[in-house]
């Protein structure tokens, strides 16, 4: 009796495990399952799968949707309009933190702007087809007029502020009205304000750009009629900074038309690499014309002369006699334009004699005219360095390439074009090529190699020994169980317990049973080796029942 006393305590917590585990028994077939030898080890890769898809699974629901922009060219403060009416109307929204785009998801953004629409927002300048629209019926035509320009200036504003570096812009353009009274119509004219990003500047072919733009928008307007300033007030659009602008373009384009001549006719002679060009054009970009007008000495024709001549008194009588010096002289020289008597021979009446002579002459006039255009080379200086190498080329060598040099830049010696070749050896200048280390593409490359070979560390130093011991729990659970399967035969045999070598049946074997009737039977066996022990277990258990 005092032992099954002392046996009590411990009996009782046998028994309430016992009870655990017949509470148990509805995952028995989960469990019979999970312990198949093929189901243990395909553990791991059931695991790993199992891992990687709850990761897929997450990443996919971290993710948010596609975004879409709003709107483009908004003012800070058509932005905070908007994001506060997008808040009220439960529409979620970001704002871009590089461009400060406000963006909202893209299965939302014809539903945001019609919320936007129906309060009026966003408040900016209107487009140039909403003003049309709203121009009333009947109006007049000065109204139409101011209309239709006020909308070609919104377009162009708009358009305008598509360049990156462009916040705001505003064009005014002044066109006089066309009359059939006036004889000269004033071209039309153009002004554009710009407000520029904060740090950012626009080129000179950008300002040009915005200058041919507007010009060929408005009927009848040069690009010379537009002027462009930012918000500093500063003129964007200097007509000197682009006369400078296509000189140094135009010099720029001569040397390297002339570069490429040289290198394409000394290429195939001396091999790439043995030869280097330099280049300068020294060009007028001033035009000017001139008008001569001379008027050569003795270089005069006759082209009229009118001749008058009267006399007065008794002619003189004819000549007799024999012919001779005496009797037969000519008349005295008459003086143009005189009115003083002729003497008279002597012997002869008085007579008088007047002479008046008219004559017009044309005068040579030589009249010249000088026009000098733009970008006209007035000098021409070309450098050749060649390389000497192992063997120097000769005197004869350097005139004949100094001779197709001349002919392939147009050498003049009247404009003072100057040629100046030299041979010596070349240095050897140092690979400046980046290291592949210091390529953009090898830094990524190490990272993703270091994460492949971290993950091959991890399942060799890690992955597998976690395997193999799950392998070896897996193999001694079986050699367990075979062992209880083999005490339970032997103890269920029919023959006395304890007996012929036998092992004696305890609880921790009953708990260890690897299925509900092998437990049962160990039950039974149990009983039959102590039924003694077995009441007093029964006792207890129902006492403690009773005490609940």
């Amino acid at each position: 009796m005092a032992d099954a006393q002392m046996l009590t305590p411990i009996d009782a917590g046998h028994a309430n495990r016992l009870i655990g585990a017949t509470l148990g028994d509805r995952l028995a077939p989960l469990r019979q399952f999970a312990q198949q030898p093929a189901v243990q080890r395909a553990l791991p890769a059931i695991a790993t799968t199992t891992a990687i898809g709850i990761a897929a699974f997450a990443y996919f629901l971290s993710q948010s949707a596609p975004q879409a922009q709003l709107f483009a060219g908004l003012a800070d403060a058509d932005k905070s309009a908007v994001a506060d009416a997008l808040q009220t109307s439960g529409i979620a929204h970001s704002i871009d933190p590089v461009t400060g785009a406000l963006t909202v998801d893209a299965d939302k953004l014809h539903q945001a702007r019609i919320a936007l629409a129906g309060q009026g927002l966003p408040k900016a300048q209107p487009d140039g087809d909403s003003l049309i629209a709203a121009l009333p019926m009947g109006s007049s035509r000065a109204i139409e007029g101011e209309t239709l320009r006020a909308a070609r200036e919104a377009e162009l504003s708009r358009t305008i502020e598509a360049i990156d570096s462009v916040k705001s812009a505003r064009v005014h353009v002044a066109a006089a009205e066309p009359s059939l009274f006036v004889r000269e119509d004033k071209p039309a004219t153009a002004s554009v304000m710009l407000t520029l990003q904060n740090g950012r500047s626009l080129s000179e072919g950008q300002v040009q750009a915005i200058r041919f733009l507007v010009a060929s928008s408005v009927p009848g307007m040069n690009a010379d009629q537009v002027s462009v300033i930012d918000q500093r007030g500063a003129l964007l659009s200097d007509t000197a900074t682009s006369t400078d602008m296509k000189a140094f373009q135009l010099q720029t384009q001569i040397e390297d038309r002339f570069r490429r001549a040289l290198d394409t006719l000394l290429s195939p002679m001396l091999g790439a690499g043995n030869f280097s060009v330099e280049v300068h054009a020294d060009v007028d970009m001033s035009e000017s014309q001139a008008t001569r007008e001379s008027f050569p000495e003795n270089d005069r024709a006759l082209t009229s002369e009118q001749i008058t001549r009267q006399v007065s008194g008794q002619a003189p009588p004819p000549a007799v006699g024999i012919p001779g010096a005496l009797s037969n002289q000519p008349p005295q020289a008459t003086t143009i334009g005189a009115t003083a008597p002729v003497p008279a021979p002597a012997g002869a009446p008085e007579t008088q004699s007047n002479e008046n002579a008219q004559r017009a002459y044309e005068v040579g006039r030589e009249i010249s005219v000088t026009h000098q255009p733009q970008g006209r080379v007035r000098r021409v200086s070309v450098a050749v360095a060649l390389n000497q190498g192992t063997k120097a080329l000769t005197q004869a060598d350097m005139m004949k390439i100094d001779s197709l040099v001349k002919g392939a830049v147009g050498f003049d010696v009247a404009r003072g074009d100057l040629i100046a070749i030299s041979q010596r050896p070349f240095v050897k200048v140092e690979d400046t090529t980046p290291a592949f280390y210091d390529a953009p593409w090898f830094m990524p490359l190490i990272t993703q190699v270091g994460a492949i070979l971290a993950a091959l560390l991890v399942f060799l130093f890690i992955g597998r020994p976690l395997i193999r011991a799950a392998k070896a729990r897996a193999a001694a659970r079986a050699e367990q169980t075979a062992a209880i399967e083999e005490t339970l035969l032997t103890a269920t045999s029919g023959r006395p317990a304890l007996e012929n070598g036998r092992r004696e049946i305890t609880l921790d074997m009953i708990e260890a049973a690897p299925s509900y009737e092998a437990r049962a039977n160990l039950v039974r066996a149990f009983v039959r080796q102590d039924s003694a022990r077995a009441a007093l277990v029964v006792r207890q258990l129902m006492q403690e029942g009773a005490r609940a």
